[in-house]
């Protein structure tokens, strides 16, 4: 085996010390009542929140399960408990223009008074008009004014009688109007009679009937007249009764929420409108509108009483303690904003101020909002009315088709209520940079950007935080207590979440479920505590709840339907190590690199980018061996090489370039002459110096490779060589751990492509002398030398080719 030394087993994994902590089992540590390891993000919220000045609202950005929700919620609520409570708001019938109803705001509490109030207030008037309207005084004053004009009226038709008569005609009044009918002796002229007349004396008597009749018309406009001034004095009556009967009522009102001018201003219209209509207020049962065929599509009049006076409730706020806090789950547009909804009556729709429904923003107003920035900007309209919402603070109700310019509807414009709410978007990452980039406004809108991160630092205050994780959901789930051997195991565990031994998972969401499946296996296995085996056991069984292809793909080596190799030497063939996922499983797949290199001028062909089936990292990764082949090789002589590289097997396209360091492996290989150990796999990306650069996917490259070498055979010889960058990243399973302390697993650290190729091969690599010749023997002088007898064979056979030219 090689000289340079591997890595030891400590080195392999962190381990988690059992003695940090001083507790039996988790029923004695207090629940975690901090966020963990968001320390930045948790002083960027908090900054946000009280900061009042428009524009500061809160984007907080982060994966999915680092608890951005949880914490938003439970930070929000934190802060608006201290808070004052907002006020109410109503909508009310606007008296002078009913398609803008008016918004009144309110005390907190005062809201749903104020409706009870109003509701009875109805109620009181119509029972005091129905008393005072029934009473025996109104009776007789209204009746007085009857026989007053049925007197003048009586005076008026006898003495136009009298002058009738004087020109021998008698007056005959009918409901369709005036007859006149000429008199003879007193007595009326039959029309048999009147016709025997001579011609002028019938002349004569139409002309009195004509003058008789012009006197009629007179008469009956003055009686016309007399009506309407009769019906006047009626009303006035009326509303002098009514003013007596509602106006009492409506003052007592008006004095409860006297410190409320908008209240007062809204009474006292009350109090003009139910005077001026103080006949709706009467009791009109039993009265049908028989001569309207659609008057059942109407509402009655106690109906349109009841919603002409009735307040809408838009925000009750009455069970609050401190500032509202909104989390919408779906904010579209009109959840958002609100609507006016309307109801059909035979096809036909209508609408009026009742039918006005609140939104999210109404009911956060005054306090906090909470949306998923993914579904604001999915829900059409919705970012667009936010961002105008918050610009002009202020939030007016209306119909998205308005907003589009689609079919126009006859509909309410209800006054806007001014807006003060403090935003909170939970989105990733890239969405924050999609929108602080391409909308100018966000920027502006959102101010506060609390990033949350994936890791937090592996240290002694955070690991007993991580056990005051643990108690808490154990609580909050009633999941059964962890002893101690389960919390290190679960610190364990989310040390390899992280992908680091100097870090720890912050993403909760995956800790949660191995706490939850830990707690499942404990009851069945009948224990009453969860110990470290349990958690052992869930994170096994998760694994293989998603491993099917691994195993597949395992199978398929051990057949031999995939071609590896792990053991022996071979010239210019490589094992590589790759990571594949499916879903949240990620697991190591070695695939066979091959190198073949001869003379021409093609230099490195990569056959992957050749046919389309590269990525442009790993195109990257190729072109950069051809810089680090023209610096090592080619300081004094042209080179005359082609070569060509591929992964044998690979169908699906190939992108990282991870397997660049292999490659070059592969190329010196093939170039030397020298046989490379099959049994050992690597991975790492190299530079144009020919320095060995850390990667990702360590732990599962190495893991991956061991089951391949345990479908294979164990031989003690087996290995993996990875960058010295990674060696803090790896989180190796049990089984490779404890293969590495039995020296049946090797895994090495090295920094440059010499140390690899010397662990590769056991040749030295060799170092240039001032000369700038390696030492014979050594792999660089191997390479020159085949670089150098290509160089040379090219030059020969070139000048061949044009000795034939020269000769002609």
């Amino acid at each position: 085996m090689t000289n340079y030394p591997e890595l030891s087993v400590d080195k392999l994994r962190f381990m988690c010390d059992e003695n940090l902590f001083n507790f039996e089992t988790t029923a004695s540590i207090p629940p975690l009542d901090v966020m963990l390891g968001q320390k930045r993000a948790v002083k960027a919220v908090e900054f946000g929140l009280f900061a009042k000045n428009q524009g500061y609202n809160i984007f907080i950005s982060g994966l999915v399960g680092t608890g951005k929700i949880t914490y938003a919620k439970a930070a929000v609520n934190k802060v608006a408990v201290k808070q004052q409570i907002p006020g109410d708001w109503c909508y009310v019938n606007n008296f002078k223009n009913s398609s803008q109803p008016i918004a009144l705001r309110l005390p907190p509490g005062k809201g749903y008074l104020f409706c009870k109030d109003m509701e009875e207030l109805i109620e009181d008037i119509k029972t005091e008009v129905g008393k005072i309207f029934s009473s025996d005084d109104y009776e007789q004053s209204k009746n007085d004014i009857i026989k007053k004009y049925q007197e003048r009226r009586s005076v008026l038709i006898d003495s136009f009688n009298d002058k009738a008569e004087e020109y021998g005609i008698m007056p005959q009044w009918s409901t369709t109007g005036f007859i006149g009918v000429p008199m003879h002796d007193g007595k009326a002229i039959p029309a048999e009679e009147f016709q025997q007349l001579d011609k002028e004396e019938r002349e004569k008597i139409e002309k009195k009937i004509l003058m008789v009749h012009e006197k009629a018309m007179e008469v009956i406009r003055r009686m016309q007249e007399l009506e309407r001034e009769m019906r006047e004095e009626i009303r006035k009556l009326d509303g002098k009764v009514g003013l007596f009967a509602a106006g009492n009522l409506i003052d007592e009102v008006i004095e409860k929420y006297q410190e409320n001018d908008e209240v007062v201003d809204y009474l006292e219209a009350i109090k003009q409108d139910a005077v001026k209509n103080i006949n709706d207020f009467k009791d009109h049962s039993g009265e049908e509108d028989h001569s309207n065929p659609f008057a059942f599509l109407k509402k009655n009049t106690q109906e349109t009483i009841r919603d002409k006076y009735k307040v809408n409730l838009l925000v009750d706020n009455r069970e609050l303690q401190g500032a509202p806090v909104i989390v919408e789950s779906n904010p579209t547009y009109y959840n958002l904003v609100g609507r006016v909804e309307y109801e059909t009556r035979m096809g036909m729709m209508s609408t009026d101020f009742t039918m006005i429904k609140s939104g999210a923003l109404h009911r956060a107003n005054g306090g906090y909002l909470i949306l998923n920035a993914r579904d604001v900007l999915t829900n059409m309209g919705a970012w667009e009315a936010l961002k105008r919402i918050l610009k002009t603070q202020k939030l007016f109700v209306e119909n998205l088709s308005e907003q589009y310019g689609m079919t126009a509807i006859a509909s309410l414009k209800p006054k806007p209520v001014p807006i003060d709410v403090k935003v909170i978007l939970i989105g990733n990452p890239y969405l924050y940079y999609l929108m602080y980039n391409h909308d100018e406004e966000f920027g502006k809108l959102f101010k506060i950007h609390a990033d949350f991160d994936t890791q937090m630092e592996s240290n002694a205050d955070n690991i007993q935080k991580m056990a005051g994780f643990i108690s808490s959901t154990v609580t909050s789930k009633k999941l059964k207590h962890f002893d101690r051997s389960a919390v290190t195991k679960m610190v364990e565990y989310s040390c390899r979440l992280a992908g680091s031994q100097k870090k720890l998972t912050t993403r909760f969401s995956e800790v949660v479920k191995i706490l939850c499946e830990a707690d499942i296996w404990a009851t069945m296995d009948e224990s009453d505590i969860v110990s470290g085996k349990h958690v052992q056991q869930a994170i096994l069984e998760k694994n293989y709840r998603s491993n099917k292809y691994e195993e597949h793909l395992q199978e398929m080596f051990a057949d031999g339907k995939l071609m590896i190799d792990t053991e022996g030497r071979k010239v210019g063939q490589v094992n590589g190590l790759a990571v594949m996922s499916v879903g949240e499983y990620m697991f190591g797949k070695p695939s066979k690199i091959t190198a073949n290199t001869y003379m021409g001028k093609g230099g490195i062909l990569n056959i992957e980018r050749e046919t389309k089936m590269s990525g442009t990292s790993h195109s990257k990764g190729v072109l950069i061996l051809s810089g680090y082949i023209g610096q090592k090789y080619a300081q004094k002589t042209p080179l005359a090489l082609t070569a060509s590289l591929t992964f044998e097997q690979l169908y699906g396209g190939v992108d990282g370039d991870s397997a660049s360091s292999t490659e070059l492996y592969a190329l010196l290989s093939s170039l030397s002459g020298v046989p490379i150990k099959q049994s050992i796999a690597m991975t790492g990306s190299v530079n144009q110096k020919g320095e060995i650069q850390p990667i990702g996917g360590v732990t599962e490259k190495i893991e991956g490779f061991f089951n391949i070498c345990k479908i294979k055979g164990i031989t003690g010889e087996q290995g993996v060589m990875i960058p010295y960058q990674n060696v803090d990243e790896l989180a190796l399973n049990d089984e490779v751990v404890e293969a590495v302390a039995q020296g049946k697993f090797h895994i090495y650290a090295v920094h440059t492509i010499d140390q690899g190729i010397e662990i590769l091969t056991d040749v030295p690599a060799g170092i240039c002398d001032e000369n700038g010749t390696y030492p014979a023997g050594t792999i660089h002088d191997l390479v020159s030398r085949q670089l150098r007898e290509y160089t040379d064979r090219f030059i020969k056979l070139s000048k061949s080719a044009e000795e034939p030219k020269t000769n002609s």
